[in-house]
């Protein structure tokens, strides 16, 4: 269907034209001998009868002609300021990447610099905000990098989401911290190694967005059929209602964008891995899924499945011999 849809597209205007209006003056003429055959009356079918009806087919040739042509001319100035929209992006990504973020580590160098020579208090904080400051930017430009080179094209490896969440839960660091991962052994899904990006932000938000006295991320996996489903819940104050608005249209304004590149890497990173992401607020916190398309563990996880080999012995996830617990709950906790 794609190869037929191709052809027609590859073709012109006129093109299409000419042969809309010679199969409808074949299909009108078909019709006809039809009828009479139908029929068995020969004065069914008369001159000014497929001339009407050659006219109707002309006359749609004519119109189908003009839009094909109009709606060709449109595609073609959408593709040329795509490309345009395009090679803008990338010089911008490329200057912000390079020429900023280099600027800014001379801003931060000196700023560490002078915090050593700087006495009062007041102009150390001013140097501290100059320092946190710089290092958001410079880690706007990291994600930038990410989604910059992410691949367009559809996932061909697997992944395994459970060594992947808990990899980035291990990652999250801070004072009162309750992380719980709650999964199956192992949950494959079809996704290449750029997955972890969005998983480690979506733990990375939890935490360094919660302003709560203890701050709790629960972490489930669940493997439901062709779907495995990653859910991160947290007790913060939760993503407000505008930056969920714009993550739902799909685009900024001046008076409605987001405050962090952070939702749109979750967003964009997942969706290339074939995913979906979905977000719940609520005033207990927030909740994050991200969903993606189960895969096969292959065949070195087969064999590890089936069992050891005849005289070794079998362990659990315990550590002792036996079978081990069909999920496991990790809980990591950080005190200051």
């Amino acid at each position: 269907m794609k190869f037929f849809s191709d052809r027609i597209y590859d073709r012109s205007p006129r093109g299409l034209a000419v042969g809309f209006l010679c199969a409808g003056a074949l299909f009108v003429l078909a019709v006809d001998v039809a009828i009479v055959a139908a029929t068995g009356d020969a004065t069914a079918w008369t001159p000014t009868r497929l001339a009407s009806g050659w006219t109707l087919v002309g006359v749609s040739s004519f119109f189908l002609h003009g839009a094909l042509r109009y709606h060709r001319r449109r595609a073609e100035s959408a593709r040329r300021e795509l490309e345009t929209s395009n090679q803008q992006l990338q010089v911008l990504s490329r200057v912000f990447r390079h020429n900023i973020r280099n600027d800014l580590n001379v801003i931060r160098g000196y700023a560490d610099l002078l915090s050593t020579r700087v006495d009062d208090e007041r102009s150390r904080e001013c140097l501290e905000t100059i320092q946190e400051t710089t290092d958001d930017v410079v880690e706007i430009s990291e994600k930038l990098r990410v989604i910059e080179e992410a691949s367009p094209d559809p996932p061909e490896g697997r992944i395994d989401l459970v060594e992947t969440a808990r990899d980035a839960a291990g990652d999250v660091d801070g004072p009162d911290v309750t992380i719980t991962v709650d999964s199956p052994p192992e949950a494959w899904i079809r996704a290449d190694r750029s997955v972890e990006y969005p998983v480690r932000e979506v733990f990375e938000n939890a935490v360094t967005h919660n302003d709560g006295s203890t701050r709790r991320v629960d972490a489930h996996i669940e493997v439901d059929g062709a779907k495995t489903c990653l859910e991160v819940r947290d007790n913060g104050p939760g993503i407000p209602a505008d930056e969920r608005a714009v993550l739902r249209a799909e685009r900024e304004t001046p008076l409605s964008h987001a405050s962090s590149i952070g939702l749109w890497l979750v967003k964009w990173m997942c969706e290339t891995q074939g995913g979906t992401v979905g977000f719940e607020t609520t005033d207990d916190g927030t909740t994050v899924r991200l969903r993606f398309e189960s895969a096969d563990p292959g065949v070195e996880k087969a064999e590890e499945r089936a069992g050891p080999a005849e005289g070794q012995p079998s362990y659990g996830t315990d550590g002792g011999a036996g079978g081990g617990s069909a999920a496991e709950d990790e809980s990591v906790s950080r005190a200051p």
